[in-house]
């Protein structure tokens, strides 16, 4: 018996219609799998002089609003459009989380960079008895690629490896709405040392920099259970407004101790930049590491609460 195609009959009956009539269905992840290829290569696919087009549609569908590039008012048009228009070179190779280790010693000193453990250009290169108990393993080319090892004897290297292979196929400039600068990184995986505060989460604080001056913190807690999240100004004093990718901290942290060398670090690494999120680690022996340059934060689609916000820090980046 021939099999019914699910493309051809699935918009016109129900699901235990669907299963009845014998059609296989796909599942959940086979769907998010599907959306997510072709959300990928209809990007990659995009003709340069279209690409405006194209990320004033993605961007309607992930926040439900119109995107202005011409010109661009708010903090997320201005993200946007930096992500078409100005890239730099500069941008790319400190997106690329392997080349600013190099830039980071030269402008604020090795001790700040979190110790790497090893680099290879491919998942079968690494060699695991050569790596301790706990590490962390990331991509250098992507964001939200990477594996937390608590215990390498429990690691899944299979499950692990399919991974890292999946990651290591794509160019994440075309990801989630035309990053470009991370168009044309030399894609490698590296392993950095497990840093861990008394068997607690790291904290990050994200320092937001507009013009080459740091504006607020973006505090974050709770990572590995429930995080949150609280903005604050240079002087550690609660700001009236956050976005919404975390609920905001019910107790509200204190100031760290060396604050005013992480915002110094935040305004020596920021300099020269329209827009710029410099992220760095506070341990708990009062070390300072250096996380990354995030130029695009959430591909500029994120949601600033209250309203108004979105406005106000638009005003403050100038092209």
């Amino acid at each position: 018996m021939k099999r019914k195609s699910y493309y051809n009959v699935a918009d016109r009956c129900s699901p235990a219609k669907q299963f009845k009539a014998g059609i296989k269905m796909p599942g959940k992840s086979t769907v998010r799998k599907l959306k997510t290829f072709l959300s990928y290569y209809g990007e990659k696919l995009t003709p340069k002089p279209l690409r405006p087009l194209a990320l004033k549609r993605w961007f309607r569908v992930c926040n439900g609003r119109k995107l202005n590039l011409s010109p661009p008012r708010t903090w997320c048009d201005k993200i946007n459009w930096i992500k078409l228009y100005g890239v730099t070179d500069e941008m790319t190779r400190l997106s690329d989380k392997y080349l600013v280790r190099d830039w980071i010693k030269e402008k604020i000193g090795e001790e700040y960079l979190i110790p790497l453990l090893g680099v290879w250009d491919s998942f079968n290169d690494i060699d695991f008895d050569a790596l301790p108990d706990s590490f962390v393993l990331k991509t250098n080319h992507a964001c939200r690629t990477n594996l937390i090892v608590t215990d390498k004897a429990s690691l899944n290297k299979k499950k692990a490896g399919e991974a890292f292979r999946r990651w290591m196929a794509y160019d994440f400039s075309y990801r989630f709405g035309f990053q470009m600068q991370y168009h044309g990184i030399r894609r490698r995986i590296i392993a950095e040392e497990f840093l861990i505060n008394n068997g607690k989460d790291l904290i990050d604080y994200k320092f937001h920099c507009f013009n080459g001056v740091p504006v607020c913190c973006e505090y974050i807690g709770g990572r590995s259970g429930s995080a949150r999240l609280a903005f604050f100004d240079m002087d550690w004093k609660l700001l009236p407004y956050r976005t919404n990718a975390y609920p905001l901290c019910e107790t509200l942290p204190e100031k760290p101790l060396n604050y005013d060398k992480l915002k110094e670090l935040a305004e020596i690494l920021c300099k020269g930049f329209p827009y710029v999120r410099v992220d760095l680690y506070h341990l708990d022996n009062g070390d300072i590491k250096f996380g990354e340059m995030t130029f695009t934060p959430s591909s500029g689609q994120c949601t600033w609460i209250p309203e108004g916000t979105d406005e106000m820090l638009g005003k403050m980046i100038r092209l």
